[in-house]
């Protein structure tokens, strides 16, 4: 391949060339990149992960525009790569941004940013973290909350506006340098694919450069985390960082107040929540559209540190405050508690006894938790009592059960084409002939190979730890253990924990590394094995290399996974081999979503141009199918369904394509483990096709035509003897 793979962000990224007084317009990620330009930060760096992926993709294709304004990007080996390049603004000026997806990403980098905080940064640091918590997250549900209070890091959380948050990327960083503490940001989801508007500003050239950094080094023993002085860190952190952080954050008024100055009742909110608790006030008819809200509202754009001056202020006078704080456990609740306590307050706090401990705080949620609180405190607030959204009936509605019975549950999948199905389906087969063994599974697209209909794995314990994770069984003598990671996992940590382990304590089991060329599951980033060319970073670094670079001697490269016979072959050869120590299987496919998105515009614009295209489609001869659905037992593409006959004789229903179908050939090969299932055709669609394809087509028809006659004629004649 001669072009990158990654999706490109050419055209939006050009809004981030906007002056001052222009209008920015668009979604929030590339917002937040603009202002990192108007905020003059000299640096960034970061590993790719929902809800952040889309700012590093931002980032990569603004190299231009970073390069004329002496910005230094990196695109991270992982989150503690991302973190310890935050040490830069440990010595000199340098305003530094790295971002990640929260939790995974902040554990991955905490041994980093520990060390960061406890030295602290003389320049600003900001560690934008995509607050990943809530029903459609892909991970643990744990908050970065936790985090900054254990490490003393201040923690911004922007009420979800445009304007809101380019201004506290500005204010992140002058409160770093003030207080000379690291800052995090967090957005949640909702907020990254938020679009809006805000007037920009121009973008600053750091007005102290990595070259300045480089020509004139300097070196503090203060601020590195050795003994004696890591002691006076954690006294420097109580005594003068978080006293200029809470003075900075009064000063600068970055919480909010919104709705009428008194009440006998108040709602003190996270910054990321303003929206929805809004809404849950529309519906209780006591918030516009537009935030007229006829609550107090206190938004903590900042939740930690808390400013007890300002907690007690809004709460005097009130009988009751709501804490609204989505997540457990219930830090901020308990915060203000004592605060209040402390001053003796007698204001109530209330919070986890209304809303829930746990999950997502949706519109729902929040308008019966703010309706109970009211019911209690202020009734009258509440008026006539229009009624409240709720998802209860729906679930209870006998049409939404009845569909249940007939439409079966499909759990989320890999997608159409991909060449991962065929690794697992061979595996399947593979444990068939063997037995069940011990299998590691690993994040990434193939963890969802412990789904049906594969139901492979038994753990996962981290991006990239899925060869690190079978460690415990590297010395049985029963079945072999096999542990699956992909090739961004393996270049996340994996090669290290993973493959090296395995090498140095002669792990006698199987790994399999999945070689989709990108890091895929994070939306298609080049890595250092990818096979596109990439002008701004070295690609085209086999797998293979490293492995026996760091001592593997048993390799076998599959470049080719939909070779479903081979591919079973190859595993049954590493599960039953008397050569010792790890056998490592590098199983290569192009991944078909990225594939797609490269070539159909390509294919589109060919036969827009009138140029003659094939595509190839499978299908499946109902008259030969029999029904075994072994393609979809064993592959589980979403392209592959069933449908009934109008036959009288034959009651099983057969296999069907449908027209999402890519033509990988995944479904007939997996049916015989091997050779395509006789059931299977494969056709071909030519798009403007020339006279000979025409020729060919009108002569194949004719003979057909001609051999179906035939076939008739004898079944006839048949029928007459």
């Amino acid at each position: 391949m001669t072009d990158m793979a990654e999706r490109s962000f050419a055209k939006e990224v050009e809004h981030l060339r906007l002056g001052d007084g222009d209008v920015f317009r668009g979604e929030a990620i590339l917002a937040i990149t603009k202002g990192l330009l108007q905020a003059g930060v000299s640096y960034v760096g970061g590993y790719q992960g929902s809800p952040i992926s889309h700012l590093m993709d931002v980032l990569a294709d603004a190299k231009d525009i970073l390069d004329e304004l002496g910005v230094n990007f990196q695109s991270s080996a992982n989150e503690a790569t991302a973190a310890a390049m935050l040490s830069a603004s440990v010595m000199y000026p340098l305003r530094g941004a790295v971002a990640w997806k929260s939790t995974v990403g902040t554990n991955v980098a905490s041994d980093a940013l520990a060390n960061l905080a406890s030295g602290g940064v003389t320049g600003g640091a900001l560690v934008i973290i995509g607050e990943d918590y809530g029903e459609g997250s892909s991970i643990m549900q744990e908050r970065t909350h936790a985090f900054a209070m254990k490490s003393q890091m201040w923690l911004l959380d922007p009420r979800p506006d445009h304007a809101c948050i380019v201004n506290l990327i500005a204010r992140g960083f002058e409160l770093s340098e003030a207080s000379n503490t690291p800052v995090m940001l967090e957005v949640r989801v909702r907020t990254c694919h938020m679009h809006g508007s805000f007037v920009c500003k121009d973008n600053v050239r750091p007005p102290f450069t990595i070259d300045d950094a480089l020509n004139a080094p300097k070196r503090d023993l203060s601020r590195i985390v050795l003994p004696p002085a890591a002691y006076e860190h954690e006294r420097e952190k109580i005594a003068r960082r978080l006293p200029a952080a809470v003075d900075f954050i009064r000063t600068h008024r970055l919480n909010e107040l919104f709705g009428p100055a008194a009440g006998k009742v108040g709602i003190a909110l996270q910054g990321g929540m303003y929206n929805n608790v809004i809404r849950a006030l529309q519906y209780l008819g006591l918030s516009d559209a537009y935030g007229d809200t006829q609550v107090p509202l206190y938004v903590m754009n900042v939740t930690y540190p808390v400013i007890d001056s300002e907690i007690a202020d809004f709460s005097v006078g009130k009988d009751a405050i709501l804490m609204v704080e989505e997540g457990q456990p219930e830090y901020l609740e308990q915060a203000l508690n004592t605060v209040l306590r402390r001053r003796d307050i007698s204001t109530r706090v209330r919070g986890k006894d209304v809303l829930p401990m746990a999950g997502d705080y949706t519109i729902q949620a929040l308008a019966r938790g703010i309706q109970a609180f009211l019911d209690d405190h202020s009734p009258a607030l509440l008026g006539n009592r229009p009624p409240v959204p709720d998802a209860a009936p729906v679930l209870a509605d006998p049409r939404v059960e009845r569909l249940r019975s007939v439409v079966p549950p499909r759990p989320p999948g890999l997608c159409t084409g991909c060449p991962e199905r065929p690794i697992f389906a061979a595996m399947k087969l593979v444990q068939q002939e063997l037995g069940e063994h011990h299998v590691s599974a690993d994040i990434g697209c193939h963890l969802f190979s412990i789904l049906p209909p594969f139901n492979i794995g038994t753990t996962t314990m981290g991006f990239g730890l899925g060869a690190a994770s079978a460690a415990a069984f590297s010395k049985g003598s029963g079945k072999r253990s096999i542990a699956v990671m992909g090739d961004g996992g393996f270049w996340h940590n994996g090669l290290t924990s993973g493959i090296g382990n395995a090498v140095f304590n002669k792990h006698d089991g199987v790994f399999v590394i999945v070689d989709n060329f990108y890091s895929s599951a994070t939306g298609g980033q080049d890595i250092l094995s990818s096979r596109a060319w990439n002008k701004n970073r070295q690609t085209n670094n086999p797998i293979s290399n490293a492995v026996r670079g760091v001592g593997a001697t048993w390799v076998r490269e599959i470049d080719r996974t939909y070779d479903v016979g081979r591919m079973r072959s190859v595993l049954k050869e590493a599960l039953t081999t008397k050569e010792e120590g790890p056998k490592i299987i590098i199983a290569s496919s192009e991944c078909m979503l990225n594939r797609q998105r490269r070539e159909k515009p390509l294919t589109a614009k060919s036969i827009k141009a009138g140029k003659r295209v094939v595509k190839e489609r499978f299908g499946v001869d109902e008259d030969i199918c029999t029904g075994d659905h072994a393609c979809i037992r064993l592959s589980g593409c979403p392209s592959l369904s069933v449908k009934h006959l109008d036959d009288p004789l034959r009651d099983d229903p057969v296999a069907a394509i449908d027209n999402s179908c890519v033509g990988c050939g995944n479904c007939g090969e997996v049916s015989e483990a091997a050779a395509l299932c006789p059931s299977f055709y494969r056709a071909e669609v030519i798009h403007n096709p020339t006279w000979w394809d025409r020729a060919k087509a009108r002569l194949a028809m004719a003979l057909i035509g001609f051999l179906q006659q035939r076939r008739a004629r004898h079944r006839i004649a048949f029928e007459v003897a």
